[in-house]
């Protein structure tokens, strides 16, 4: 056989090939590129750098903290971080950001401990409240808003903002619940809703953040005692009305 009708053969074969390749050359530029990381992999990446970065702030403070130290120890490169975040400030508001997310109590959990029993509640809504400002994350938390609130006081507003608030304005509601019953008179519920968690849950975590040991028979232990002493204070306000 000639052989350019050998060769006219060979192309046609090779154009009709590359034609049936075609469509997997396509689904093959649409895979994600070798060693590029999921969406899930990217977001566990950007939990583990503002984890490490809180321990880094609270281990040095603010001023004395670097990104690079903390992307040195968790292998990320820099670019990474300056891709999220503009400088170490918006970093370490992030940081915070993040803290008080994991820290906050949803609403839905005190909500779920109501009972018909006002002092039953309020027991269990403080030991809600107690575990949850005790935890790692909470403290260290609370340690990084005491030392830094002076330079970035917009930390302490962020803090009571995103998540204390929450909690206060249920506590105030349910209290002013409870005062339309009859079964106690409440003028002022917000702040009454402040001083019954400062009493009951701010109290012990302080104790906690300077050192003081505090087991969980004894905290369970305050919160019934405080309890009562708060509630015998606005029946008293009921009682000589």
């Amino acid at each position: 056989m000639p052989r350019g009708h050998n060769y006219y053969r060979f192309d046609r074969l090779s154009k009709k090939f590359l034609a049936a390749d075609k469509p997997s050359r396509i689904s093959a530029r649409s895979r994600p590129r070798p060693g590029r990381p999921t969406r899930a992999q990217a977001e566990q990446r950007h939990a583990q750098l503002l984890e490490r970065a809180l321990d880094v702030f609270l281990e040095h403070g603010y001023e004395l903290a670097t990104i690079d130290e903390i992307i040195d120890s968790i292998g990320m490169h820099k670019n990474t971080v300056y891709s999220l975040y503009a400088d170490k400030k918006a970093l370490f508001r992030a940081t915070v950001a993040r803290a008080i997310e994991r820290w906050k109590q949803p609403v839905e959990a005190l909500k779920a401990a109501e009972t018909d029993d006002l002092e039953t509640t309020l027991i269990a809504i403080a030991q809600l409240l107690m575990a949850n400002s005790s935890s790692p994350v909470a403290l260290k938390l609370q340690r990084i808003i005491i030392a830094e609130s002076f330079r970035a006081p917009e930390i302490t507003q962020m803090f009571w903002e995103q998540g204390a608030r929450a909690n206060a304005d249920y506590v105030a509601d349910l209290f002013m619940r409870h005062a339309r019953r009859g079964g106690i008179r409440v003028d002022q519920p917000e702040l009454v809703a402040h001083g019954f968690l400062t009493l009951t849950v701010g109290l012990m975590t302080r104790m906690i953040l300077v050192g003081t040991k505090i087991d969980q028979r004894e905290i369970d232990k305050r919160i019934k005692l405080y309890v009562k002493i708060y509630l015998d204070g606005i029946r008293a306000q009921r009682q000589g009305a």
